[in-house]
């Protein structure tokens, strides 16, 4: 036999492993289907009575539309029974997400994806509700008002937020989940899926949605579950298990969020001793690192315990340049930190998003992490990371020299005297601070620094500014000139009538995306400005003005060539024969319009 078939042989077999994972993966769905095959016959004692409650308080989320102090768009309305269904409509009495579609990732502020992002994690927002009771699950209802479709995953977790002492372990499962699917209809649903069966009780429930295929946001107004106090006991009627479910992937359904053996992952370093690697070993190492590439995080760390060769592959720090820990948060703590800080010590994006929350991280071990991986960092994120305090701000900026983008959107828990640490931060590029408690006072002075400070500054998202003026803006504008984005929704005192938005267009021609959202003095005169100055616009957002006819969007249609979104839902002069109209003239434009309420 030629000497090249063994190679060829181990290639071949890497290769078939690979494949054979991917498909495991693409029939997820189908192996939930025979899981719910079996949890169809779980039956309950009449005696033990079904517990019916709406969800208590919203603890937790990743965003919302409406403002911090306002009732209105704001996941607070989850809380309590429904204040809209079975209604269906644009309701301001519901909980809505920041955004939708794919109108975020499509502009010059959205961030590139994480590399080795398991294909099965695609939850982009989340939010945490609590109930009065604790139950064994049997059914959960999500009651959804307006554009359906956008939750994927449901989990339950086993520490009850209510008790006065911390839980000794703190376990999540998945309850529920799927792929975004497109719904056509836009009405109201009751959202009825069918969950798994947990062994542990519960009173906090998990959403995670993804809105990337709805044509609008989402509103949900209500959730409610379903559970028994005793623990259920499964039907003796599992003749339909499919034998297919039985594999070595069974590990994502059954420890919740896909590591439950994380930190043994790490930390295994029993390998087998054996003569040689046969013809493997001879492959270039930059071929292998190259193969290597394609798996995900969990799969890396099994991939370790395999022979000394791929430990050493595994292991090395070109692997984790990109480092995505976001889609493993439930299991993420801070020995999984410390076995992956020889491994990280060249990792130059860092994803620590929704991590580390109720004591799984804390500021010691995140701080250990850094001090040891963060001189390379240019990229950190950290959206919910409600551990992180002062400290942690402190050590960012002494440990990260190279930063250049820094996220802390919805970090809700940091004092507003940490923030003060990001000014040591010089390289910073992009900065983050959504939902979090920066104390600005006037806006105005704010937007002249930027003005004369941030001379090459492409995007700045100003939304629900309460006191920014026509002053703030003029300085923007002309210091600012090369600015590619502005949102500028929700800011009241801004009125069209100061030549306000006139001057941003007449100063501002590389304009990509601007939102003008509820701003109802947007006038004619600001959209033939714009279609004169700003032919490079691709969004534009003006929800809720009465002054702009179709006629001047017409014209802005047929300058602007790269336009893409235009928002003019709630505009009083355009109609549904209009819009019907410019959709029939430009066909490549998504032009929004919402009639409802």
């Amino acid at each position: 036999m030629s000497p090249v078939f063994p190679m060829l042989t181990v290639l071949t077999m890497f290769y078939y492993i690979c494949l054979r994972r991917r498909a495991r993966t693409a029939t997820r769905g189908e192996m939930m289907n025979s899981h719910r095959t079996i949890e169809s016959n779980s039956r309950t004692s009449p005696l033990n009575a079904e517990v019916v409650q709406y969800a208590k308080e919203v603890v937790d989320f990743s965003s919302h539309y409406g403002s911090e102090n306002s009732m209105s768009y704001t996941m607070r309305n989850l809380a309590g029974v429904p204040n809209v269904f079975p209604s269906s409509g644009d309701f301001t009495q519901t909980a809505v997400f920041r955004t939708y579609g794919t109108w975020w990732d499509q502009c010059p502020s959205a961030s590139l994806p994480f590399k080795r992002t398991p294909p099965n994690f695609q939850s982009q927002d989340y939010v945490e509700l609590t109930f009065e009771q604790q139950v064994y699950p049997t059914a959960v209802h999500v009651l959804e008002t307006y554009h359906p479709g956008a939750v994927i995953r449901i989990l339950a977790c086993s520490a009850n937020p209510y008790s006065p002492n911390p839980p000794t372990e703190v376990r999540w499962e998945i309850l529920w989940s799927e792929r975004p699917t497109k719904l056509n209809a836009s009405q109201a649903r009751q959202f009825k899926p069918c969950i798994k069966q947990i062994n542990f009780p519960t009173n906090l429930i998990r959403l995670e949605v993804n809105s990337s295929l709805l044509d609008y946001y989402t509103e949900l107004d209500a959730v409610v579950l379903h559970g028994v106090k005793d623990k259920p006991v499964l039907s003796l009627k599992t003749s339909l298990i499919d034998m297919n479910d039985i594999d070595d992937d069974a590990y994502e359904e059954k420890d919740g969020c896909g590591m439950d053996n994380l930190n043994k992952k790490f930390s295994s370093a029993v390998l087998r001793e054996g003569p040689n690697n046969g013809y493997f070993d001879k492959l270039p190492y930059e071929l292998i690192q190259l193969i290597l590439n394609h798996l995900t995080l969990p799969d890396l760390c099994r991939l370790a315990q395999t022979c000394k060769l791929l430990s050493q592959h595994c292991c090395d720090p070109l692997q984790y340049i990109h480092l995505n820990l976001q889609p493993y948060w439930a299991k993420l703590d801070d020995t999984s930190l410390e076995f992956l800080q020889s491994r990280c010590t060249l990792v130059q994006w860092l994803n620590l998003s929704w991590t580390g929350n109720r004591g799984f991280i804390s500021v010691a071990g995140f701080s250990r992490f850094l001090k040891v991986c963060g001189s390379e960092l240019v990229r950190l994120e950290l959206s919910c990371s409600h551990f992180l305090n002062e400290t942690c701000l402190e050590v960012i900026s002494e440990m990260c020299p190279n930063l250049q983008a820094l996220n802390l959107s919805s970090c809700d828990k940091l004092p507003p005297q940490a923030f003060n640490h990001i000014a040591k931060l010089c390289s910073l590029k992009r900065l983050v601070l959504y939902r979090t408690k920066v104390e600005i006072e006037d806006y105005d002075v704010i937007a002249s620094m930027i003005g004369a400070k941030c001379k090459k500054l492409r995007t700045l998202d100003l939304w629900r500014c309460k006191n920014i003026t026509e002053n703030g803006i003029a300085e923007l504008a002309s210091g600012c000139p090369l600015l590619e984005e502005l949102d500028l929704g929700w800011c009241p005192t801004l009125q069209s009538s100061t030549g306000c938005f006139t001057r941003l267009a007449r100063q501002l021609p590389h304009l990509q995306k601007l939102f003008l959202t509820a701003n109802r003095s947007v006038c004619d005169t600001d959209i033939e400005e714009l279609a004169c100055n700003c032919t490079r616009l691709q969004q534009l957002d003006i929800l809720g003005t009465r002054m702009v006819s179709p006629a001047s969007l017409r014209k802005l249609l047929e300058s602007c060539k790269d336009l893409s979104l235009l928002d003019v839902s709630f505009c009083s002069q355009i109609d549904n024969r209009a819009v019907l109209e410019l959709n029939a003239s430009f066909p490549k434009v998504f032009i929004k319009k919402s009639f409802t309420q």
